[in-house]
């Protein structure tokens, strides 16, 4: 048997013992290193997120050792040889690979994709002492050598970034860009925007602590959602960015009212990504009429490819000498903890929160 935090009713986690299965064929079953909690486990934890069955265990963040490898799985989704003992790093969907969006649009969300099982049966998340990953599954080999909190730091919040940046229209070289929100997906949209080598990185939130962070990740200005109007956030913007406004706007603040902002604040023939909206049910006014006049591009984005994990992964590697990519990470917590872990993330107080196992 093996601990894992499952979340038995809305709002209750417990840590509990699950079994430990045999890899399939053609899967493999994991160890688990590092898991990363996202905003995504929060909504899960109070259902406001998809239905799924309960009790689950949460987690679809994470870098495993393999443990034990099933029958013709000796490559990994890049083609890499793997064995046991490697690090891995993980997507958490199965694609079908037999739906419209995957064959012909090939994009996601997978319409028909394999999410979260019950907590007695095989599981891939990784708040949990093993991740069994099935057939179908794309995961990639860590580099050698590198940091493993590097890589989660961010979490599935860098692929998030750099898939929904990509399918918006990615960020060209001296280009501006506003990004709303400095968690964690906030943070890695300014990353993304940095190595693309975008002239002006505009952050706005309301955490003093976060737009720091996002200064060490190729900010060059942030302002404050407390202390600045919309107007006098708009104005700030026009001053950094020209008369024409920027770019792109990157909405990462998970937060409704964002929405309508980020058009305000988008500039001429300019693009919005929205990307962390998917939580936040409800309806908000906007003025459509702006995007007209701005000949203004909108798309949002969710469940980043396979693809986008291994980008990811492997700018998270490379950057991790160049910028304090780990110390992002703020909190630990053992399995035992993960109820204390959810609430760090709620409070807001962490930047970066994960459950490392091998705390008791």
């Amino acid at each position: 048997m093996a601990r894992a935090a499952v979340l038995i009713a809305e709002g209750v986690v417990e840590a509990r013992e699950v079994p430990i299965f045999e890899p399939e064929a053609g899967g493999l079953l994991l160890r688990v290193v590092l898991g990363g909690v996202c905003g995504t486990d929060l909504h899960m934890i109070h259902r406001l997120a998809n239905e799924f069955p309960l009790p689950i265990i949460l987690g679809h963040e994470g870098v495993g050792q393999i443990e034990k490898l099933g029958d013709r799985m000796d490559r990994d989704s890049a083609g890499e040889p793997v064995k046991v003992g490697d690090l891995v790093y993980w997507s958490p969907m199965v694609a079908c690979n037999q739906c419209y969006t995957c064959t012909i649009l090939e994009s996601s969300p997978c319409t028909e994709a394999a999410h979260f099982a019950e907590a007695d049966q095989p599981s891939w998340c990784s708040h949990a002492d093993y991740a069994w990953l099935p057939r179908g599954m794309s995961f990639f080999k860590v580099p050698e050598g590198a940091s493993i909190d590097a890589i989660m730091a961010l979490g599935c919040a860098l692929p998030t970034a750099v898939g929904s940046i990509d399918v918006a229209g990615a960020i060209k070289f001296g280009e501006t860009v506003v990004v709303q929100g400095a968690g964690p997906v906030g943070l890695a949209a300014t990353l993304v925007a940095h190595v693309s080598g975008a002239r002006e990185i505009i952050v706005i939130d309301n955490n003093d602590m976060r737009l720091e962070r996002a200064k060490q990740l190729g900010a060059t200005a942030t302002l404050s959602l407390d202390a600045l109007s919309p107007d006098e956030r708009k104005a700030a913007v026009m001053d950094v960015c020209g008369r024409t406004g920027p770019n792109m706007v990157v909405e990462a603040a998970g937060s409704l009212p964002a929405f309508p902002e980020g058009i305000f604040l988008g500039g001429h023939n300019g693009r919005y990504c929205v990307a962390g909206l998917w939580g936040a049910a409800g309806e908000i006014p906007t003025t459509p009429r702006e995007l007209v006049l701005k000949n203004f591009t909108v798309r949002g984005s969710m469940a980043p490819r396979p693809k986008y994990y291994y980008h990811a992964l492997h700018l998270a590697a490379r950057m991790a000498d160049k910028l304090p990519l780990a110390e992002l990470i703020t909190h630990r917590f053992g399995i035992g903890q993960a109820a204390d872990a959810y609430r760090a993330v709620q409070s807001g107080e962490a930047v970066k929160v994960v459950i490392d196992p091998s705390i008791p």
